[in-house]
């Protein structure tokens, strides 16, 4: 059974830090491209982050470069989101995407809650 399952979500003060983990089970996690995707409160979703599925190549939406990183242990069949400096309007549900063309996979999400 396929699975992706994030963690490390919850409430930070803006200006801090939180890291998101994404493990993956049941397919070739090494063959895959990893992305993170947020979807703020009454919005559609936002594309945040691309890993290849070597690690050695990585984009970032504008609103999070600089900020976040993303990184993946392929040992470990898992990817990683850490984010910096986060902002009011970083707050979301953050979802892991699993990709080798034509497979597709999604996590359920880690809130992540940005507030003083």
């Amino acid at each position: 059974e396929v699975q992706l399952v994030e963690s490390g979500g919850g409430l930070v003060q803006p200006g801090g830090s939180l890291r998101l983990s994404c493990a993956a089970s049941g397919f070739t996690f090494s063959r895959y491209a990893m992305s993170w995707v947020r979807q703020a409160p009454g919005k559609g979703l936002e594309w945040v982050s691309y890993i290849n599925s070597g690690g050695g190549s990585t984009y970032y939406a504008d609103s999070v470069k600089g900020r976040f990183t993303i990184s993946r242990d392929n040992a470990k069949n898992t990817v990683y989101l850490q984010m910096n400096s986060l902002k009011p309007e970083d707050t979301a549900v953050y979802l892991c995407n699993a990709t080798d063309y034509p497979s597709n996979y999604w996590g359920q999400g880690t809130q992540v809650t940005v507030s003083s």
